[in-house]
């Protein structure tokens, strides 16, 4: 099911003028509304407001005189079309970086985001719509978000029902959201607004049971494109803005295909351009985005992401052909296209040499890369990372996760102080049931099992950190944990510690827990 956001930004001029260096007012003084305008016929009229303009009754399309002759003192300044487009087509490709490959402005206020597929990288798709509202606020946007399965119902709400918050429309539900919205919010130019309302219609509703030849024939074939777009009945394609001066390739064919075969050739074809590029550039792709575009207009695409810099056709090309099963053809592809959204530097390398000869007795080096970034676009980028020393005093904290092939951050482990291949975050409490004072258990019961200590080293006394708020309760600020490294009769070897000497009312009363299993 196809789900697509609408981002309304009701006052993107003003708002995008705000966030430039500009004076400051005077101490204690409130800011001037502010107003774009632009000239017409030899007067200056009203382009764009802000809030507080649009709190006192200035509106777009009022002459700068009038409003000034009712609002006050207002800050003017020359309405620029030109960088207001330029500022939604940068916005649209931070948004494309980080919610959807499909993305693409509506100007000139908006932007789209076709997010079908994407909700999983949040988890839920309000979680996408909350992130993506938080973080435009946070950029001093005004903004109003909407969700649905048609581009002109979530276009429709986003502008027309004052909400505050991102509004989710269920799937399904497109056809009852819009039905007591105005006419307007079909996107309508203003003459057939007004027409229509003469006539008596005044929400969606009453066009939808209504029958389509009078009106046709009156208003044109606008008016219902409009409305099948917004209940589904007719494709309304995103076409995404894509970054420049970035390598891409496209091919259209005669002929629609429908074929993983086909599509896998194509991408195999798309990827030698995107590299020969590449390579002319001394750059090494990071991201690849792969649109296909079907016959009844709607685009989809493929992302995949590399650990490193690469440009191994081979391996490009079978990473974004990993996921050609997500993709659903309807009628056909008339169309893909290939592009690379991130790249870095990736200069020329020798592919072979002694080092590589020593590190692999065929003669070929190990690409560590390839397996990580099969292995990240299969299962998720994070759920593959590696571990590295974290300076920290409780060893539940002493390890950070970071990128897969990220340097090592010159940080090691204490050789002289083992620390166990598998850590239990939280400690899990054990029963001792048999122990001399001052030392480990003889034995203990963990997880309603009964184990024996046959040997045992320690112990090694650990202090909690102070500067952080309590947490586990064998982790409060003042505890001591002493760690005893044991092996049962069985041969297993776990490490135990102790928190609290019993004697401290700071610690509380001794109880023992189980941290880890050595290997």
């Amino acid at each position: 099911m196809r789900r697509v956001v609408s981002v309304y930004l009701p006052h993107w001029s003003t708002d995008r003028l705000r966030q430039k260096t500009r004076p400051s007012p005077p101490e204690g003084a409130a800011p001037l509304p502010l107003v774009t305008a632009i000239p017409d016929h030899g007067r200056r009229v009203i382009a764009a407001v802000d809030q507080a303009a649009r709190k006192l009754g200035v509106a777009p399309g009022m002459t700068l005189t009038k409003a000034r002759a009712f609002a006050g003192p207002l800050e003017v300044i020359e309405a620029d079309p030109d960088a207001d487009l330029e500022g939604l087509r940068r916005l649209a490709l931070w948004a494309g970086q980080r919610y959807s490959p499909c993305v693409a402005p509506d100007p000139p206020h908006g932007l789209w985001l076709d997010i079908t597929g994407c909700a999983s990288l949040f988890d839920t798709e309000r979680a996408l719509l909350k992130d993506l509202h938080r973080r435009l606020a946070a950029f001093g946007l005004s903004v109003q978000l909407a969700a649905a399965d048609t581009a002109g119902c979530a276009h429709a709400v986003a502008r027309h029902v004052p909400a505050g918050r991102p509004v989710t429309i269920e799937a399904g539900d497109h056809r009852k959201a819009i039905a007591l919205l105005p006419v307007a919010a079909l996107r309508l130019e203003p003459d057939t607004v007004e027409g229509l309302r003469k006539l008596g219609f005044e929400r969606i509703e009453q066009l939808i049971g209504t029958p389509r030849g009078p009106l046709a024939k009156r208003f044109g074939r606008q008016l219902h494109r409009r409305l099948d777009q917004a209940l589904g009945f007719v494709p309304e394609p995103i076409e995404p803005v894509f970054p420049e001066q970035r390598p891409r390739a496209r091919r259209a064919f005669l002929e629609p295909i429908a074929t993983a075969e086909a599509f896998a050739q194509v991408i195999g074809d798309l990827v030698a351009d995107v590299v020969a590029q590449l390579g002319k550039m001394a750059k090494g792709a990071r991201r690849l985005d792969c649109y296909f575009h079907r016959v009844d207009g709607h685009i989809q695409a493929i992302r995949v992401g590399t650990a490193a810099p690469s440009r191994d056709p081979k391996h490009l090309a079978k990473l974004v052909a990993a996921k050609i099963d997500t993709i659903d053809p309807g009628l056909g592809i008339e169309a893909m296209t290939l592009v690379t959204p991130l790249i870095e530097t990736l200069a020329a390398r020798q592919s072979a040499g002694l080092d590589s000869l020593q590190t692999d007795p065929r003669g070929k080096a190990p690409d560590l890369a390839a397996l990580v970034d099969a292995l990240a676009n299969r299962f998720g980028q994070r759920r593959l990372y590696r571990t590295s020393p974290y300076p920290s005093a409780m060893p539940e904290r002493a390890i950070e996760a970071g990128p897969a092939l990220g340097e090592p951050k010159g940080r090691a482990w204490d050789g002289d102080l083992p620390r166990p291949c598998r850590m239990l975050n939280p400690p899990e409490p054990v029963d001792v049931t048999a122990m001399l004072p001052d030392h480990p258990p003889a034995m203990f019961i963990w997880r309603r099992r009964r184990f024996k200590v046959t040997q045992a080293d320690g112990p090694e006394r650990l202090h909690g950190e102070w500067w952080r708020p309590a947490g586990h309760e064998s982790d409060q600020p003042f505890a001591v944990r002493d760690y005893y490294q044991v092996e049962t009769d069985s041969g297993a070897r776990y490490w135990l510690f102790r928190l609290g000497d019993g004697e401290n009312p700071a610690t509380g009363p001794m109880r023992w827990f189980l941290h880890g299993a050595f290997a």
